[in-house]
């Protein structure tokens, strides 16, 4: 159950897919370097790989306890969490001039990656503090900013988003809790708040809670909503923990998965906070938080499918059974030497490689975005990581659940039993596809608001982009990369029928087929980015660049992926088209149980 941090995939998909470099050449980073990626991705791992992994599968059968209000994490954690604030880990993507280290948020999310393989658990603390940060710089006051942003960035604090409240759920619009003024320009919080991620916890010495609540008379739905900054401990005149605020988790969440991460019921009790940005704005800061954490939950997809994937590879080599064609020496061989089972990784790690590729990307647009000299491509990036997120956050997660659940099959029997471990993954890996917005959400986003957005120019852009990277294959002297042109050019076709079909259904037709053009979009773009990965692969090799086995790799993973996903991508068109007259003519009946 050991865990190996990919950091030479990492990089190749950083430097080669994602284009880390073009981030250099806006000169906002300074000191940023090929060099130093390498350095920031080994010392990462080193934390990942020999301080947080090996408490993955310890916390989870520990769990966390919560007495008088107080919740104990793990054994380890503390002391884990401990080494993550000594690295300065949280402020690897955040600006110097609040004690970050002034690096891309592509590195971020590599580092977030490598988090979530270790111990998503743990990584879900770190997780939700990347997201309050953002907020508050975008949306804080001066003051605020001053004086926390500092300490979250360095992990001594940590950060929680309390949006959900038990009658409200994924409706916001529908919560209950109350701000009331207390006439110094702090306000009395009260309310409860459920699953609140990392609510409580005995790693940091404060907890910083932003929290949705309305104010007296504000409107109805979400136009009533305002965001406030509620400390677990006030702050005393030096900016320390001071007195205890009326603010305390009451339960615990008893999960299917991730028990290592506390997942808390918070009551605010006349709790004192303060507003976030203008009173009636807390959507807007909330959807800072939630498109931060939408791609970090995109990534954690990405790093439980990397970590199944690794305990399944290792089982496979040293499980022998059976005899397997063509194999050497006697019988019983390696599983993984039986052609379904190495099909079955083959595609395991094809499409992690197509998701991360995806996460990868969104993150360096995202960079690109905000720090681009020219404002036209600036626009232009922030288009693409506006597209891609619903992506990276939906299509990542599905993958992640996919592949912890062929790592459970590749381990037979012995993958339904907890002491193995792979058990583990599929359960952590379950709640991905639910949270920071369910994968229904982001398919709605994706076919209603980004489709339409900008009158289809995002994605018309997409397609674009794809086309030519249809043409650099098809164009290769590598006879392995037009193979790949003949598998994206009906790919991309479909995906291009499907959205002008989406573009003019009606909003029922158009909602009956979401997910099923999610899922064709993520196919068709995870796809591309890996032949964009085989034509890096094909120059590496031509120019006799870096390592030509994992070159000769890069371009073995697209062909799979090409010949299993894309090939099936046009299939989808029915599916997506399939309309609402069919779901709800027959009314209930169809539904029925006997």
């Amino acid at each position: 159950m050991s865990y190996r941090a990919p950091v030479r995939d990492l990089r190749f998909c950083l430097e080669e897919i994602a284009a880390l470099d073009s981030v250099s050449a806006t000169r906002a980073f300074p000191e940023f370097s090929r060099e130093l990626t390498g350095a920031i991705l080994e010392e990462a791992a080193k934390l990942c790989n020999d301080v947080i992994a090996p408490l993955n599968w310890p916390s989870d059968q520990q769990g966390c306890t919560l007495e008088d209000g107080v919740v104990k994490t793990p054994n380890g954690f503390p002391e884990a969490y401990a080494k993550f604030v000594e690295g300065g880990w949280q402020g690897l993507q955040f600006g110097t001039e609040h004690g970050g280290m002034g690096l891309p948020r592509a590195l971020g999310c590599a580092l977030m990656e490598m988090l979530q393989s270790a111990s998503m658990s743990f990584g879900l603390g770190p997780m939700l503090s990347f997201g309050a940060i953002e907020a508050l710089i975008a949306h804080g006051s001066d003051e605020q900013r001053a004086l926390y942003l500092p300490k979250i960035i360095s992990g001594e604090w940590s950060a929680t988003m309390n949006l959900t409240e038990p009658q409200a759920g994924s409706d916001v619009g529908a919560l209950r809790t109350k701000a009331e003024p207390n006439g110094d320009g702090s306000w009395a919080i009260s309310g409860q708040k459920i699953y609140i991620t990392w609510g409580e916890h005995d790693c940091a010495e404060n907890i910083v809670h932003l929290v949705l609540a309305r104010t007296p008379d504000s409107p109805a739905g979400t136009k009533g909503i305002s965001l406030f900054l509620v400390p677990k401990f006030l702050p005393d005149e030096n900016g320390n923990p001071g007195k205890r605020n009326g603010v305390k988790a009451i339960g615990l969440e008893h999960k299917m998965g991730i028990h290592g991460s506390p997942t808390c019921t918070m009551e605010f009790a006349g709790a004192t906070g303060w507003l976030i940005g203008a009173e009636h704005k807390g959507m807007a800061a909330m959807f800072t938080m939630m498109n931060s954490a939408r791609l970090n939950v995109g990534v954690q997809g990405v790093g439980i499918a990397e970590r199944a994937y690794q305990q399944a590879f290792s089982f496979a080599k040293d499980r022998r059974q059976g005899r397997a064609p063509g194999a050497e020496g006697p019988a019983p061989h390696a599983i993984i030497d039986h052609p379904d089972v190495r099909r079955t990784l083959s595609v395991m790690k094809a499409k992690i490689e197509a998701a991360r590729a995806i996460c990868l990307h969104a993150a360096v647009e995202a960079d690109l975005g905000e720090y681009h000299p020219d404002a036209e491509e600036a626009v232009w990036s922030r288009r693409r990581e506006e597209l891609l997120i619903p992506v990276a956050k939906a299509w990542s997660t599905d993958v992640g659940v996919e592949v912890a659940s062929l790592g459970i099959q590749i381990h037979g029997g012995m993958g339904f039993i907890e002491e193995t471990g792979a058990a583990q993954h599929y359960r952590d890996a379950r709640i991905a596809p639910i949270y920071e917005g369910t994968n229904g959400i982001q398919a709605i986003d994706l076919a209603g608001r980004k489709l339409a957005m900008e009158g289809g120019l995002a994605f018309a852009e997409l397609i674009e982009d794809v086309r030519q990277t249809v043409e650099d294959c098809e164009t290769s002297s590598n006879p392995a990369l037009p193979p790949l042109a003949s598998r994206l050019r009906p790919a991309v076709d479909a995906l291009e029928e499907a959205a002008g079909w989406m573009a003019s259904a009606s909003m029922e037709d158009k909602l009956s087929g979401a997910t099923q053009f999610l899922k064709l979009t993520g196919d068709v773009t995870g796809g591309w980015l890996l032949c964009v990965g085989a034509v890096a692969a094909q120059r590496r090799l031509k120019e006799a660049e870096g390592d030509p086995a994992h070159a000769e790799t890069r371009i073995a993973l697209a062909r799979v992926f090409a010949d299993t996903v894309l090939a099936a991508a046009p299939g989808l068109i029915s599916d997506i088209q399939l309309g609402a007259e069919a779901l709800f003519a027959p009314g209930e009946v169809m539904l029925e149980s006997a």
